[in-house]
């Protein structure tokens, strides 16, 4: 790794200690979120990650009607919520309650995996 991108990972503070970018604490177990808007902003982006790769997956495998929405739903709110209680370990509390961090970003997300489970399927099933 170059010193370059090495300081763009690494922030060092003030009083010599050393703040980590938002990706090195994406994948880091019990990381510390100073901003609350940081991990809101990784719970969105991961559910757009989720929602992309669903809908490719049901898309191919032709997945049609509620069965599809419903195993998206569970799927996409039961990652999220092993991701930032399990993995992350964060107070819920502190971000509103288990509720707000389960719905931050899932409506656009269920939009996303809708528009992309129906490109696939339109793509390689319809006749």
């Amino acid at each position: 790794m170059t010193s370059s991108s090495k300081k763009k990972e690494e922030v060092h503070l003030a009083n010599g200690a050393v703040k980590l970018s938002t990706w090195s604490k994406v994948f880091n177990s019990n990381a510390v979120w100073e901003e609350k808007d940081e991990f809101l902003d990784v719970i969105y982006w991961f559910r757009q990650i989720i929602a992309v790769v669903l809908g490719v997956i049901w898309g191919i495998a032709p997945l049609k009607g509620f069965l599809g929405i419903a195993i998206f739903c569970i799927i996409n709110a039961g990652l999220l919520y092993v991701y930032f209680s399990s993995f992350q370990q964060v107070d819920e509390e502190e971000y509103g309650g288990t509720w707000e961090l389960t719905k931050e970003g899932f409506m656009t997300s269920f939009a996303l995996f809708l528009v992309v489970w129906i490109i696939f399927y339109t793509a390689l099933h319809y006749d």
